[in-house]
């Protein structure tokens, strides 16, 4: 007989007893978690992931005694534990604090679930517990800052014969860092506009955009219908719809149905650059579970497009690039740093020209 996989154990940290009850209820009602213990404040949270060793712990941010920042960053410190925000507001202000706690240790942030009766409980509740499950399979480790000399672009990279015209970014799980590590490295004068898709919570996308803009010092923006896409701007996709970029760069939002589960999906996005761009861009894939992406980085690769994947060592999940590498769509695999240094040697223009 084959082993019984034991439950994956869940460390609630919470205030709101409402909250409390429903993160309980949904997280035991899957037979694949447990929770095995609740902590209404940060200093509890800190003593009960020390003697619980949890699996996950689903954190709060604002709770008395010591919120989540500190909590989280103590937890790493002394204890490192797969932490996943959990949070109920949509004020980008708040939500863009929610993705700083992501620089503290914090693997994920997501929304709170809605209540049963409420016409998103089944997606909320569904992207709650695969947020856990996929965090439960991320190795823990404490994380060190690259030294800028780890990171060098690969001799072999060649510039195309065409002007790259747009970078398209996808990134799931882990993506917010690893997109933060490449904005921050850019220099000014890049000479073309990155389009992003990155997997987010409803309502979060505005808040999301800030925190990326303030955490890299790069210019960055939640995409509308009919922008034209400027050099040296990053555009992120707005939840809820799928991205895609028209032959004159001009960003197209769709309400067409989820790829991969997915809306906004990179697999849209890069379809479409693919098609419109074909030689003129460059794709990149970062971290994430599953394949969205993966055969329309090979198809940006067949058009001309230079293609990147994020490498294993680096990546918080290896889903989406690692399926890429399998597919040969990849025709370089970085590190986000060794990514950036690569825009850069690509796509910096002489002023002078």
């Amino acid at each position: 007989m084959s082993a019984v996989t034991p439950p994956t154990r869940v460390l609630i940290v919470e205030d709101s007893a409402v909250s409390v009850a429903l993160l309980t209820e949904l997280i035991n009602s899957d037979p694949a978690l447990q929770v095995v213990g609740i902590a209404t404040d940060g200093v509890a949270a800190v003593a009960a992931a020390e003697r619980l060793r949890p699996d996950v712990i689903t954190m709060d941010i604002h709770m008395p005694r010591l919120d989540g920042f500190g909590a989280t960053r103590r937890i790493m410190e002394e204890c490192p534990t797969r932490i996943v925000i959990v949070t109920a507001s949509l004020v980008p202000d708040e939500v863009a604090a929610g993705f700083r706690v992501l620089e503290s240790g914090a693997l994920a942030l997501i929304g709170k679930p809605q209540g049963p009766g409420h016409p998103l409980f089944e997606a909320t509740r569904e992207e709650l517990l695969r947020t856990i499950k996929t965090m439960a399979e991320v190795k823990v480790v404490r994380r060190r800052a690259p030294r800028e000399g780890d990171a060098q672009p690969p001799r072999s990279v060649r510039a195309s014969q065409f002007e790259t015209r747009l970078v398209a970014i996808g990134a799931s799980t882990g993506g917010p860092l690893a997109l933060q590590a490449i904005l921050s490295r850019l220099a000014p004068g890049i000479g073309a506009p990155i389009a992003i898709v990155q997997h987010i919570s409803s309502g979060f996308s505005d808040g999301f955009a800030q925190w990326l803009a303030q955490a890299s010092n790069h210019a960055v923006r939640v995409a509308a219908h009919g922008d034209t896409l400027q050099p040296g701007v990053a555009y992120v996709a707005p939840a809820g719809l799928q991205f895609t970029v028209q032959a004159d760069c001009r960003a197209a939002l769709v309400d067409a149905p989820p790829e991969h589960g997915f809306k906004p999906s990179v697999s849209c996005l890069f379809r479409s650059v693919a098609e419109q761009f074909g030689p003129q861009a460059i794709g990149v894939l970062l971290t994430g579970m599953g394949r969205d992406g993966a055969q329309e980085l090979d198809a940006m690769r067949r058009a001309g497009a230079l293609t990147i994947a994020q490498d294993k060592a680096s990546a918080v999940v290896h889903g989406m690039p690692g399926e890429a590498v399998k597919l040969g769509a990849a025709v370089h695999v970085m590190a986000p740093e060794t990514i950036a240094l690569t825009l850069n040697r690509l796509l910096i223009r002489d002023s002078t020209q």
